[in-house]
């Protein structure tokens, strides 16, 4: 990671704030879904924020407009460069083409079609890579020197922690137009750009609400990081259905801010995501992905006590290719 981005300006509640500002009339504002099943089999109020229906599907174009609108048009020219496994390629890609500069993108070779397809739609160039044997942040360390590329990380980055934040910033101004207060709020978590910038705008505005992560089984690392107060990596030759989530470890950014305001973490069975995935298709009437779906998993496997809480979760992404999510309903073995 460039070394720049260490020493930049603090990540703050005010960051969040003018992020918010930037994304005004850019970004989804997204519904804050609240569904009766659920909250009986919770026994508490749970909060839906539903970034699914985000422009491509995801939270993560908050971040990635929030970063590209900031950048010169020196820079812009430059051309940006991200890693993704799909959806924080698709937000680039689309900040990029709303700003007028190009992208390209280091995607794993195995990336969901969905999220290839729609990348190469907006115009930006994909360069493949093997995940399970190679290193993307090595191989944008090769591209920025070869052609002085601008990167866009996918979460260790101040104006992304700061766009990602606008999620719980919305989330708590509906909820207190409903008249409730959080008293949790639960994160599905990668990297932790969107656990990170959610933390801080919740430390200002609602410092009663816990905030919890939930990560899949085999790449639950950044609690493993925060518990232990040493980041763990992930092995990353591993499989999971979470492919958005699936990141080998938390950021040098956004650890020490989970580090002083996550409560808790929860960890995921593929199986349990499974189950979120088809309570979310069957009840809420959404498509959830795997990796979006583990803070329901989280909530529905009891791994979190919500009886006589408000809990907001979010459902943080919804690209997930039909054959995978056909199998997932029909609870067939899943395609290789």
């Amino acid at each position: 990671m460039d070394a720049s981005l260490l020493n930049s300006a603090p990540i703050t509640a005010d960051g969040v704030r003018a992020a918010a500002a930037r994304l005004s009339g850019k970004a989804v504002r997204t519904p804050l879904i609240e569904n009766a099943t659920l909250n009986e089999m919770a026994g508490g109020r749970v909060l839906l924020k539903a970034e699914v229906l985000q422009h491509y599907g995801s939270f993560k174009f908050r971040g990635a407009y929030n970063l590209v609108s900031q950048l010169t048009e020196e820079d812009r020219r430059k051309g940006i460069l991200a890693w993704s496994s799909g959806n924080h390629a698709q937000g680039v890609a689309l900040a990029a083409r709303m700003c007028g500069a190009h992208a390209t993108i280091i995607m794993p070779a195995d990336a969901p079609a969905i999220k290839t397809n729609n990348v190469k739609a907006l115009g930006a160039d994909i360069i493949s890579y093997d995940r399970y044997s190679e290193d993307r942040e090595a191989i944008a360390e090769r591209i920025i020197a070869e052609k002085g590329m601008i990167l866009a990380p996918s979460f260790d980055h101040p104006h992304i922690i700061e766009g990602q934040g606008t999620a719980a910033l919305e989330t708590l101004e509906e909820a207190t137009a409903r008249g409730l207060s959080l008293d949790a709020f639960i994160v599905c978590c990668g990297g932790g750009g969107l656990t990170a910038g959610c933390a801080i705008i919740l430390e200002d505005v609602s410092p009663q609400t816990d905030v919890w992560i939930a990560e899949p089984e085999g790449f639950d690392e950044t609690w493993a990081s925060i518990r232990d107060g040493v980041r763990h990596r992930a092995d990353v030759s591993r499989r999971t259905i979470c492919d958005a989530i699936a990141s080998p470890s938390p950021g040098r950014l956004t650890l020490p801010i989970m580090e002083r305001l996550v409560r808790g973490g929860l960890t995921v069975t593929e199986e349990g995501v499974r189950r979120a995935m088809i309570f979310a298709w069957r009840e809420l009437k959404l498509v959830v992905e795997p990796g979006g779906a583990a803070a329901l998993a989280g909530l529905l496997s009891g791994k979190f006590d919500a009886r006589g809480k408000t809990t907001a979760l979010t459902l943080s992404g919804g690209n997930v290719d039909a054959p995978l999510f056909a199998a997932i309903l029909e609870d067939r073995p899943l395609p290789a």
